[in-house]
């Protein structure tokens, strides 16, 4: 399907870092409302300088009312991951079905939601209607994560049937690029000789998207939209581990990674990717490539 041209489109969590590089290269050839808190000014003004219209909006509280009616497309990258449960499941349930009340006119809205909703089951491979359950309350910091994430598809399959909003539901893999992402946090570590990570029960498989495989296949997800939602995952073709991913950086910088085992992470969640492959196609940045290009943009003194 085409790339986006003339529309207006509505980025919701604009400042983050999967949003953000989507909103600035799309406001090239369209009319793009970046949504967000904004409290952070050098962000805003990043988005501003790149043609993005800023609004700000408290989803917790429901407050989208500065949102346009009728928008051509709507992405919803909003994350909450404060902690605070309230504040959590107001944001992910009650601001999704804001954000779709809000814009009921849209031809389309693509709610991104996380591989993080499937239920721990080692080395399972998981599609679509596999069991969801508490993936990342392994973690303190993000203890209400998954939970709000599973809500929130809820939230978004209802507002869809009750607004009449063609809906998409891309469960997101691990994203990655100039902006960051869980890889550049690895390389951070590798380079301060921070062990990094891995579930005790080896390899810890994802599946790693760039960003230009990201912006390349929003409108095939759009393209499939449908009243009540249809749920696909979304990730890179390829299934890479940690192990393998840190290996990687190492061989591009003479850094060497050290592994910890441990129970106290996420499991390994590979993905069955034929339904997105079926409905909107292939990614087409490699991982190796997209890796170097990553460290390329973002440590390039890291680089033999």
């Amino acid at each position: 399907m085409a790339a986006f041209d003339g529309k207006t489109i509505v980025v919701v969590g604009a400042t983050g870092q999967v949003a953000q590089p989507i909103a600035e290269a799309l406001a090239v050839n369209n009319t793009v409302i970046g949504a967000a808190r904004f409290h952070d000014e050098a962000k805003q003004s990043a988005l501003e300088a790149a043609g993005v219209t800023c609004v700000a909006i408290d989803l917790a509280t429901g407050d989208v009312s500065g949102l346009p009616r009728e928008p051509d497309f709507v992405f919803n990258f909003a994350v909450a991951k404060s902690n605070d449960w309230t504040r959590d499941l107001d944001a992910g349930v009650g601001g999704t079905l804001a954000l779709m009340e809000q814009m009921q006119g849209a031809s389309a809205f693509l709610h991104c939601s996380s591989t993080a909703v499937y239920k721990p089951m080692g080395h399972e491979i998981f599609h679509e209607e596999s069991p969801l359950g508490d993936n990342h309350g392994v973690w303190p910091f993000l203890a209400t994560y998954s939970t709000a994430k599973i809500a929130a598809e809820a939230a978004a399959r209802y507002g869809s049937r009750r607004f009449g909003v063609k809906t998409t539901i891309a469960r997101l893999s691990v994203p990655y690029g100039s902006f960051g992402g869980w890889p550049a946090i690895h390389l951070e570590m590798m380079k301060n000789g921070s062990a990094i990570p891995v579930h005790s029960n080896q390899p810890s498989i994802y599946h790693p998207i760039h960003d230009d495989d990201i912006a390349a296949m929003l409108p095939g997800l759009m393209s499939v939209a449908a009243v009540g939602a249809t749920t696909v995952n979304w990730g890179g073709n390829d299934a890479v581990s940690i192990e393998q991913w840190c290996t990687y950086l190492g061989e591009l910088t003479g850094l060497t990674p050290t592994f910890a085992p441990t129970e106290a992470t996420i499991d390994s969640v590979q993905v069955n990717l034929e339904k997105l492959h079926r409905l909107v196609g292939t990614t087409q940045v490699p991982w190796k490539d997209g890796f170097r290009r990553m460290v390329e943009a973002r440590r390039p003194e890291l680089l033999l």
